[in-house]
């Protein structure tokens, strides 16, 4: 098991899914910029990082019916798991690893990409990207801001503007559109985001 895997595992397996940071009741944001790539409900999804996130649970209820989640922890897709069961597909591994068998029309990231500080694993991340989604496909990227904090479950995060995140994707994806958003914690803090939707040329 890689450290990323025990961190998160670790996280997952002793905290509530609604006792962490980036925990949202709704995905309004991501669900917001998912609406505006016009997508069929056929289309495959695929939600990087999912956590235990309930992004997969408005997609659901949109009528989307090719979900795919992926997680470095196997714990956090069992909460998912609890609550949607087989409507879901569930895959436990490292984005930075994993070989996509298929090409999905969009690609979501809420969080994984900040977390990547080094530019071998950005690299890699991206190089998944590209087998992972079809031409013409839609990314879905959120990071922190670069006045977002500088770390997060204690790990140091790479902070972007919108306009250097599109230059940092760039060799694979153009910018559609981008916004910054207030995430506010349970516990009342607030966290800035940068979300930007992408298309694959």
């Amino acid at each position: 098991m890689t450290d990323r895997e025990k961190h998160w595992q670790g996280i997952y397996g002793s905290k509530a899914a609604d006792a962490v940071s980036w925990y949202e009741r709704e995905a309004t944001a991501s669900l917001a910029m998912i609406d505006a790539c016009g997508l069929r409900r056929d289309d495959a999804i695929l939600d990087v990082g999912a956590g235990a996130s309930v992004l997969a649970d408005g997609l659901l209820a949109r009528g989307f019916s090719d979900v795919t989640l992926l997680d470095v922890s196997e714990a956090a897709l069992a909460i998912t798991r609890a609550r949607v069961g087989e409507r879901a597909k569930y895959i436990a591994a490292d984005v930075t690893t994993w070989k996509p068998d298929r090409k999905y029309a969009l690609w979501h990231d809420r969080a994984v990409f900040h977390f990547l500080t080094e530019e071998n694993s950005r690299a890699k991340y991206k190089e998944t990207l590209a087998a992972a989604l079809r031409e013409g496909g839609h990314a879905i990227v959120a990071t922190f801001a670069d006045d977002g904090p500088e770390k997060c479950s204690g790990l140091a995060v790479a902070r972007y503007s919108a306009e250097q995140l599109a230059t940092e994707l760039a060799p694979v994806l153009e910018m559609v559109e981008s916004k910054r958003v207030v995430h506010v914690t349970p516990w009342g803090a607030e966290q800035r985001f940068v979300y930007a939707r992408f298309r694959r040329p």
